[in-house]
């Protein structure tokens, strides 16, 4: 599709607001693209998000349980983790595998490619369909305190349609997955 090349934004200033290894939030000023003065936040990831979509032959996946200190609350999930910029992707994804489950993977495809929240910062994410699983010993690191569960990926799916998995990563790889289920094209 057609569209504009050029960024109708245009900054004025910049100030870093707040750094740490993992994120950086920079507040701009900025011309709005009606030229009117205004102010624009936006959150700067030093990783990329990188998350693990495990299935077996028997269409069985692995959700991790965890506390998300950002919500407040549980979460069940897929694999997930950061993978530093500027490294492979695919790496950091069977690292994260065998970290939070002990799950290694001899066939991975690549289902989908997110942005997270583009309105407010640049954090892309990239999720990874894993099969030829083989269990191995899981190995957390030492912030967290993981539950694991193999779940039939139905139970998942429904789980999605429920609202009881609300993580944005997890959620785009089970549709994704559901669709190739239905169009036959599951690898």
């Amino acid at each position: 599709m057609d569209h504009p090349k050029e960024n109708p934004w245009t900054i004025t200033s910049e100030k870093v607001i707040y750094d740490n290894p993992w994120i950086g939030l920079t507040e701009y000023q900025v011309l709005n693209p009606s030229g009117n003065p205004g102010i624009y936040g936006k959150v700067r990831f030093k990783n990329i998000a990188i998350g693990v979509f495990p299935l077996d032959d028997e269409l069985n996946t692995y959700l991790v349980g965890q506390f998300r200190f950002a919500l407040g609350q549980y979460s069940w999930e897929m694999p997930e983790g950061g993978g530093p910029l500027g490294t492979d992707p695919l790496d950091s994804a069977k690292r994260e595998l065998l970290e939070e489950t002990g799950l290694k993977a001899n066939n991975w495809t690549e289902l989908q490619r997110i942005h997270l929240s583009n309105s407010v910062s640049d954090e892309l994410g990239i999720i990874y369909l894993a099969r030829g699983l083989e269990q191995f010993e899981a190995e957390p690191e030492d912030t967290e305190q993981l539950m694991v569960h193999k779940v039939p990926f139905e139970k998942v799916y429904q789980m999605v349609c429920n609202n009881e998995i609300t993580d944005s990563l997890t959620v785009a790889a089970v549709l994704r997955v559901k669709l190739m289920l239905l169009e036959n094209k599951l690898i």
